[in-house]
């Protein structure tokens, strides 16, 4: 099998990881805009060779984890060189905008939106781990406009990555997962700006952060470059999440002023049963 990672990083990297410990006999070719994360992935074993774009035509399998919007790009010229037994995978965050852009390309037969529940704050290939994604959801999209072949071929390559399976229309997906994940990086973000902008004294916050501090703010160590683009395409359901967001943040507030603390309470213990769904 040949198989193609278009984006050496945490989530493509992590998925060839797994994939040569069940394809021993499997070639592994890399493309990406970074010619040191090229050499990097081929010094961490992640690929056996680099290649191009125009090599495609010899595909078994094509894995897209590019930025949101690359892929918008990438993924129509990838289409166009493949094979017709190839299957393409993406892994982004959003995904209507991706089945738009391919929504009548000859080939959408072999393409397959997926979106892995996995990752950490890292990018890049040194970011890459094994078993990154067992036990973790993947939400497929659109399965239906997947010829079948590329369907089974998809499937046992996510159960042997450990991973569950969920389908959901494209629309939906982007909406409760701007909900579940944007928001909390959003959050994450504002959190860091909010105490960086207040303790000028970064030795401060390095000594008095406790773990709480640490944990909520660790998404705000991700990429920039990747987060941008997510939000651009997700801005709708964003801006929806955010809304009603500042409006729970305000009531918060509020009750503070007013010193409610028994509704404040009632606040935090209405909201406490989130330990049962996930546990």
């Amino acid at each position: 099998m040949k198989v193609y990672i278009i984006g050496i990083g945490l989530i493509g990297g992590s998925m060839a990881l797994d994939l040569k410990s069940h394809f021993k006999k499997a070639i592994f070719f890399g493309i990406d805009a970074s010619e040191n994360n090229l050499e990097e992935a081929i010094k961490l074993g992640i690929i056996d060779q680099k290649t191009t774009e125009d090599k495609l035509i010899n595909a078994d399998l094509v894995i897209v984890a590019v930025p949101v919007n690359v892929a918008l790009v990438i993924l129509p010229k990838v289409l166009n060189v493949i094979n017709d037994n190839a299957l393409v995978i993406d892994v982004g965050s959003t995904k209507f905008p991706i089945c738009e852009v391919v929504a009548n390309h000859k080939r959408r037969r072999n393409f397959l939106a997926t979106h892995p529940i996995a990752g950490t704050e890292f990018s890049g290939p040194n970011a890459a781990v094994k078993e990154l994604f067992k036990g973790k959801t993947n939400i497929i999209c659109e399965v239906e406009k997947t010829a079948y072949k590329q369907q089974e071929m998809a499937l046992d390559l996510f159960q042997k990555l450990g991973m569950r399976i969920r389908y959901m229309d494209a629309k939906s997906h982007d909406k409760h997962i701007a909900y579940v994940s944007h928001l909390s990086h959003i959050s994450s973000f504002m959190l860091g700006k909010t105490v960086i902008e207040k303790e000028k004294n970064e030795r401060d916050i390095f000594d008095m952060a406790g773990s709480g501090f640490e944990s909520t703010v660790r998404l705000a160590k991700s990429s920039p470059a990747m987060w941008t683009p997510i939000f651009k395409q997700n801005k709708t359901n964003i801006i929806e999440t955010l809304n009603e967001y500042i409006i729970n943040l305000t009531k918060f507030k509020e009750l503070l002023q007013n010193d409610n603390y028994d509704e404040v309470f009632n606040e935090m213990q209405n909201t406490n049963r989130i330990k049962e769904i996930l546990k």
